[in-house]
């Protein structure tokens, strides 16, 4: 058994989504000044590796916390969708043989690469067809290592509504997701934990998303 982490650190100055608060992590006391070390925490509910609820695009669907725990954990089936051009549309094609009810959809794009670079916001997206493919399958839990499953910058999120739509999780900026194709292709099992903190009423959190590969 092997555990792979997904989570990228969370340190000052990291990428976010354009808009989205700043991260800043430093000392709010210190071993030597006040006998103990507490780091100071502000970022945003989309910084970093996170996932989204349905809150996050209408208030009329859940929120973080009305999501059944079953829905953050679970086999996975990884999608390769590496070596694509920049901002290339996913469309349903590509997830036919992977849609399965109860089974996290994670998608490969090889885009986490780019992390801290300008090309990261270039990634490629599903689209909305895509999106519907997985939900009418029964996916209920889709992630990717891109910073969001819709073209960024955005507007009307198109794969964000039809996904939250049917009260699924989206996990965004994963990474290390090659090695876990690597691990499919030897015809190992892949288990995926993506566990947010718990925040009341959110419309997402971050997580420290975790592989477990048999």
């Amino acid at each position: 058994m092997t555990l792979i982490d997904l989570s990228v650190p969370i340190v000052t100055g990291m990428p976010v989504y354009p808009g989205d608060p700043e991260v800043t992590v430093g000392p709010a006391l210190t071993a030597a000044a006040d006998g103990v070390n507490v780091l100071s925490l502000h970022l945003g509910s989309q910084s970093g590796t996170h996932v989204d609820a349905p809150y996050h695009i209408d208030d009329a669907l859940p929120t973080l916390d009305d999501l059944p725990l079953d829905r953050f954990t679970g086999p996975a089936t990884v999608i390769d969708a590496c070596g694509l051009p920049p901002r290339s549309p996913l469309g349903p094609e590509l997830f036919e043989a992977g849609a399965r009810p109860g089974t996290i959809v994670l998608v490969a794009t090889g885009w986490a690469a780019h992390w801290g670079t300008d090309a990261y916001l270039a990634h490629p997206y599903l689209t909305e067809e895509a999106a519907t493919l997985l939900v009418e399958a029964g996916v209920r839990t889709v992630g990717i290592d891109a910073l969001s499953v819709d073209p960024t910058p955005g507007d009307d999120f198109p794969a964000h509504r039809v996904l939250c739509g049917a009260h699924a999780v989206i996990a965004e900026n994963l990474t290390n997701l090659s090695l876990l194709l690597d691990a499919q292709a030897d015809g190992r099992s892949v288990e995926v934990s993506l566990f947010p903190l718990r925040l009341p009423a959110a419309d997402g959190a971050p997580v420290r998303a975790v592989a477990r590969v048999t």
